[in-house]
């Protein structure tokens, strides 16, 4: 009977979370922090709650606003929704090339060809494989937060991870979910550590060592627990539980390998010259870059050298095939990517027009007339507007938080309960509050200015360190990130990668709670150990 019982849709579980979530401001009391600007050691400003300010009001029980509050969700998500649709058309009018393809194709066979040498097959080169690729990511989001930017690189690793044998849920897990681990142990991140201790008054990334301690670990497990789960999925790919799911991946990735007639026409030679002007232009108006890494910084004429490497690099690919010419747009794109996130401070409206405009350079390298560059153009976005549809959805659900005015009345209940609690205790609950905040508010940047002019001045009265605090929202924020169904990221991840969101919290929910048991346990030399900037 239970069998027979179909799983609800993705809308249907986000829009009940919309209706328990206006139920709970029917009977949750209302209440307000007063809140002030506080000027952060980068020069900026940030909106933080003044301690001990904290009154209540009148609630504001929300009926039809559940309606009203989809609307409102898809206007706060509006960058997200539109970052998701032009990543969706851009790298359809890519995929139209079947560069891809050959990308991929290339790959596995140059796989195969390293599993010839016994050192690389005895640790296996998928493994290796999987390890690097986490690896990178890891760092990407424990360094400068990468974090919506993975939803691009899903269309990339989604169907690799197919042809590997493997299904979608690898793909997603070798970018987003390694990020996730780099986020919760990051050592350098701005949006979270450096907001954290600004608002905290601690010296910005001080305690970096123990930190990346934590982050070496968070590794250790979550690469590990990927690699076990692959390999499972390797000797019997219908034990995943996207299996059905995946099918598309699997039709796709059998089409793109078909053979492919290699061929460079003129319009690829005319899309090489107009990217070259361009970028040489950009050198010259951006000579000198300074790539800030945590307090560190190094200032190098990047783009330049970026552009002479495309100067070469794109003749080259252009002697083989206009194939290998658009793979060089997308690795310079990427590249582009780091630079302007690292130096000018780029978000998701810049890394969109990026690749946008990669998507237009890719249809003009293959000589695709307007109208089709414009026809895969909507392909691509009508196939990746479920997931678009569901970010705006789940923004429904903080909006009826929002205006029910609740949702400082949760933090200011759970913050007083930590009264006298040891210092172990406290920071477990404090860990446990941000987990459960993180539920409802998975900004990292939103969450520390929220928490931490509150959670800091508290720690000072029992003693704690303000660091080991910090810790506790830093493993807090990056862990449940990955599970929440209030976050967009997640939502848009798991829209492009086509997974059903059930399907994975039934995978991601046992790994997801030996990560929060690791980062308790992480958290206790933070109060039993004399750790450098603790």
């Amino acid at each position: 009977m239970l069998k027979n019982k179909k799983i609800p849709h993705t809308y249907v579980i986000v829009f009940y979370i919309i209706v328990i979530a206006a139920i709970c401001t029917w009977f949750v009391p209302g209440g307000e922090f007063k809140r002030e600007q506080k000027m952060m050691p980068d020069g900026s400003s940030q909106t933080v709650i003044v301690p001990e300010s904290f009154e209540y009001m009148e609630n504001e029980p929300q009926t039809w606003q559940i309606f009203s509050a989809i609307f409102d969700g898809f206007v706060d998500k509006a960058d997200i929704i539109a970052f998701i649709l032009l990543i969706g058309g851009a790298f359809w009018i890519m995929n139209a090339s079947k560069a891809i393809d050959v990308a991929i194709l290339s790959f596995v066979e140059f796989t195969k060809k390293l599993e010839k040498k016994r050192l690389i097959k005895a640790i296996g080169v998928n493994n290796i494989v999987l390890t690097m690729i986490m690896l990178v990511f890891s760092i990407f989001g424990a360094v400068f937060g990468m974090s919506e930017e993975t939803i691009a690189f899903i269309i990339i690793f989604v169907p690799l991870a197919i042809s590997m044998g493997y299904d979608s849920i690898v793909g997603v897990s070798i970018c987003f979910v390694a990020a996730g681990l780099g986020f919760a142990g990051a050592m350098l991140n701005p949006f979270t550590i450096g907001i954290a201790q600004g608002l905290s008054d601690v010296p910005l990334f001080s305690g970096i060592e123990y930190r990346f301690f934590c982050w070496i670990v968070f590794n250790i497990i979550g690469i590990g627990w990927v690699l076990v789960y692959a390999s499972k999925i390797k000797r019997n790919p219908k034990k995943s539980l996207v299996y059905e799911s995946d099918q598309v991946w699997r039709d796709k990735t059998a089409d793109g390998l078909e053979e492919t007639k290699y061929h460079t026409p003129i319009s690829a030679w005319a899309a090489y010259g107009l990217v070259l002007t361009v970028m040489v232009i950009y050198s010259f108006v951006n000579t000198w870059s300074t790539l800030s890494i945590g307090q560190s910084s190094v200032t190098w004429p990047v783009i330049p050298i970026v552009t002479g490497m495309f100067a070469i690099s794109g003749l080259m690919s252009l002697r083989r095939s206009v194939h290998f010419f658009i793979l060089q747009l997308l690795i310079y794109t990427i590249l582009y990517l780091i630079i302007g996130v690292m130096g000018y401070h780029w978000y998701i409206m810049e890394i969109a027009t990026l690749f946008f405009v990669m998507g237009l350079a890719s249809g003009i390298a293959m000589n695709y007339s307007p109208n089709k560059i414009v026809k895969l153009f909507m392909e691509g976005v009508n196939d990746i507007m479920g997931a678009a549809m569901v970010v705006g959805l789940a923004g429904g659900i903080i909006i009826i938080l929002q205006n029910g005015k609740i949702i400082d009345t949760m933090l200011y209940s759970v913050a007083d309960s930590m009264s006298n609690l040891g210092k172990f205790g406290t920071v477990s609950v404090m860990y446990g509050i941000q987990n459960m905040i993180n539920i409802i508010i998975p900004s990292g940047s939103a969450k520390a200015a929220l928490t931490m002019p509150i959670m800091a001045p508290f720690s000072d009265l029992i003693g704690l360190s303000r660091q080991a605090t910090i810790m506790a929202f830093q493993f807090g924020d990056g862990i449940t990130n990955m599970i929440t169904p209030t976050s967009g990221i997640l939502i848009g991840v798991l829209g492009v990668a086509k997974i059903p969101y059930e399907k994975w919290v039934k995978w991601v929910t046992p790994f997801i709670i030996v990560l929060i048991l690791l980062g308790l346990i992480l958290l206790i030399p933070t109060v039993t150990m004399d750790l450098n900037g603790f």
